[in-house]
């Protein structure tokens, strides 16, 4: 395992301090730790949890909120929802420089965060919360002899964990309009729920109002004799190891095994976010689909003919590299060029259809290398024998059915 220690910028401009666990081999998955309230990313318990997480295979990237540890900014001017827009930037920064993350992992307040944050990470596939709120505005209770003070005042400093802190009343009234059960409810990821029946921070309530609000996928794990902020060590391990061991059933965590070509599944499911925007997963690999904005659309990936087309043309090329390699044929590059289009039927010469319309996928291919006429003719008949056209161009059957 290795850690990466850098900076990346929030949606403010702020720089935020953050390290990334990396496993020894190349990660199975990504994962993005958030930090419980006024805590930092250094953390034991955080710590624990990331370490433990990358020797599994997943990489962990846990950092400091605003106005906390190493990142920059006042934590008097954050509030739950610039938290919940950090993990966002968090996210962003992975999906740059990575991969974006497919697991969430929050604690106390983090946790809350987490589950707020997901919908707009699209490529999330499971969240794990521990000793989490139910509602944001628990975090209050921590200081609930000055409230009515804060809010008089505009600001008071108030002492937590032993350490000042300035709270203004923005950041109450901004944990007052959060309505996190309703986001747990719209969730659809695998949640999977942890808490301590004794915790005396946040009650074991809170845990069961989160875990009756979301959907299944959903698993609940008690750590029996855990403190809040799973101080002992084995706590911590033991929370890491379940998470890895429940991940690998929704993140593809198993890492060094490649899926076979049967075992090879897409997943498809709404974000939420727009009119059609979708997450896309493909083992691993995590995209998005959407309509250009002309189709109501916020053109945010590709819409399903662009990836129709995509496949083409990765087949076409493919098909087209290993061909030439068996046959010894000097190519050095292939460029495939597709679009669709909708084409009346009575345009179409060599067609029998001849009524209503039909669709039409324009493919130009580029060959490079010093090729001769014989070469580059014989290499554009192999183009029509990749799979994929072969698929496109025979009888298909699709089989639909309703999941339980």
């Amino acid at each position: 395992m290795r850690t990466e220690r850098f900076d990346f910028p929030n949606a403010r401009g702020q720089t935020l301090a953050a390290l990334l666990h990396r496993p020894a081999g190349e990660p199975a998955a990504f994962a993005l730790f958030a930090h419980c309230f006024t805590c930092g990313k250094d953390n034991l318990a955080a710590k624990r949890i990331a370490e433990t997480l990358a020797e599994r295979g997943v990489a962990v990237l846990r950092f400091d909120f605003t106005g906390l540890g190493a990142s920059e900014g006042e934590f008097a001017n954050t509030h739950f929802s610039s938290n919940v827009a950090d993990l966002v930037a968090a996210a962003d920064h992975l999906r740059r420089t990575g991969r974006a993350p497919a697991l969430l992992v929050g604690h106390s307040l983090g946790g809350a965060a987490v589950l707020a944050a997901a919908g707009q990470i699209p490529e999330v596939r499971a969240v794990a919360t521990i000793a989490a709120p139910s509602d944001p505005g628990h975090v209050t209770g921590l200081f609930k002899d000055q409230v009515a003070a804060i809010r008089d005042a505009g600001e008071r400093e108030v002492v937590l964990a032993g350490r000042p802190f300035r709270i203004r009343r923005e950041f109450l009234d901004d944990v007052a309009e959060q309505h996190l059960l309703e986001r747990v409810k719209d969730l659809r990821r695998a949640l999977l729920v942890m808490h301590s029946p004794t915790d005396d921070t946040v009650g074991i309530d809170n845990a069961t109002r989160i875990f009756l609000a979301a959907r299944h996928p959903k698993s609940f794990v008690s750590l029996a004799d855990a403190d809040h902020l799973l101080t002992r060590r084995r706590d911590a391990l033991y929370a890491a190891l379940v998470i890895a061991a429940w991940a690998e059933r929704y993140v593809e965590t198993a890492p060094g095994v490649a899926a076979s070509e049967e075992a090879r599944v897409v997943t498809v499911s709404s974000t939420g976010e727009g009119k059609f925007q979708q997450a896309v997963s493909v083992g691993p690999h995590h995209l998005l689909a959407d309509e250009p904005v002309a189709a109501g659309g916020t053109d945010t990936g590709l819409s399903p003919y662009d990836f129709l087309n995509a496949a083409l043309g990765a087949c076409t090329a493919m098909t087209l590299r290993l061909y030439a390699d068996q046959k010894g044929l000097p190519l050095t590059g292939v460029s495939v060029t597709l679009s669709h289009a909708k084409i009346h039927a009575s345009d179409c010469a060599t067609c029998e259809t001849k009524e209503g319309k039909i669709d039409r996928i324009e493919r130009t291919i580029a060959l490079e290398g010093p090729l001769d006429d014989a070469q580059r003719r014989r290499l554009i008949e192999i183009a029509d024998k990749c799979p994929v056209h072969r698929t496109l161009t025979s009888e298909v059957e699709i089989r639909t059915a309703l999941a339980p």
